[in-house]
């Protein structure tokens, strides 16, 4: 047990003692994620990992932060806060694996307007569950708790990863050509980027949240609070078997902003928007708030969470490889010459 108590400090809004719980409350979420490497426990000032360099010629070290955004408020206003911790792990992994890397670990980092351990543990089991999925360690983390400048109830959850690459497996598009396949992996809904926008077309301050939507086949608030797909292990395990020549991880900004940053100069991805799967959420969205189309694609994922440019070749080889990671994966275009890096048509 602690020894550290401060009355003089809890009289100015920070109960130092609910962090220690909240340490030991979280311990055996963070024990789920534990991989061979970690070298620290819970609660030190740093997190040790020693990597497994085995096999590799030329280690490089990749990293990516994020946060949750204002997909946060959907948790606050449902008080359901054991899924956007997986959106936080996410928005991180998902970014790195972009260029070939296997995340290590990760770390998170809550800043909170009233520290309620149970609160602040359950935010962490989704970190948890986020890492469980990615196949990387949490090491480490903190909790801020910050009275006058946050309301008690409001909390805003952000995360570091690190993962690894050989250097002469390093994901880049200098091998893509015209000809090539581009594939998407299917989304589980908004994942966690435009909600601002979602947030002021459903008006979620004041609408019925627990109102079920026919069309969604849940309430309205479960469609949104559906956490972001974690795509770590089914493109690690594509890479083994087939060439990746791109990879996109689609977040804000939607097709416009992030299917070019993973296309050479001089080529284009010719994207077909009647093999794209619009997911009914979307099409919800659009129909609400009176949004075009296009902007729709410049800010949303549409049902498409990641995109993977592989040789025309290899396509339905990539296919079967992916449906036996579990993803219901398909063609929405193809790489052609032009000055623009994207084409919707």
């Amino acid at each position: 047990m602690s020894l550290s108590k401060s009355e003089s400090y809890a009289s100015a809004g920070v109960d130092i003692t609910a962090g220690y719980k909240g340490v030991q409350l979280m311990k055996p979420f963070v024990a789920r994620t534990m991989t061979p490497g970690v070298c620290s426990d819970v609660g030190g000032f740093g997190g040790l990992f020693a990597p497994d360099l085995s096999g590799m010629t030329e280690p490089v070290l990749v990293s990516g932060t994020d946060g949750v955004g204002t997909k946060q408020r959907i948790a606050q206003l449902l008080d359901k806060h054991d899924t956007v911790g997986i959106d936080c792990v996410a928005m991180c992994v998902n970014d790195i694996i972009c260029c070939g890397a296997k995340p290590l670990f990760f770390l998170d980092y809550i800043a909170i307007g009233k520290n309620i351990p149970e609160k602040v543990a359950t935010l962490v089991s989704g970190v948890a569950e986020g890492c469980v999925q990615a196949g990387c360690a949490l090491i480490g983390g903190e909790t801020a708790e910050h009275p006058g400048t946050m309301a008690a109830d409001d909390y805003d959850l952000a995360g570091f990863a690190v993962g690894i690459v050989d250097k002469p497996k390093v994901l880049d598009n200098k091998t893509m050509q015209v000809g090539d396949i581009v594939i998407a992996l299917p989304s589980t809904g908004v994942h966690s980027n435009g909600f601002s926008l979602v947030r002021k077309v459903f008006d979620v301050e004041k609408a019925d949240l627990h109102r079920y939507v026919p069309e969604l086949g849940k309430t309205l608030g479960e469609a949104l609070l559906t956490p972001t797909r974690i795509y770590v292990k089914q493109v690690l395990a594509l890479m083994e078997q087939v060439e990746v020549r791109g990879v996109s991880h689609i977040t804000g900004g939607g097709f416009y902003e992030n299917i070019p940053r993973s296309i050479p100069d001089g080529l284009c991805a010719r994207i077909r928007k009647s093999d794209v799967r619009v997911l009914p959420i979307f099409k919800l969205l659009q129909e609400t708030g009176g949004i075009p189309e296009r902007d729709m694609y410049n800010t949303f994922n549409m049902g498409v969470g990641m995109s993977l440019v592989v040789p025309a070749a290899q396509a339905e080889k990539a296919l079967a490889v992916l449906k036996e990671q579990g993803e219901d994966a398909y063609v929405i275009g193809e790489i052609v010459a032009g000055g623009e890096k994207i084409e919707l048509l």
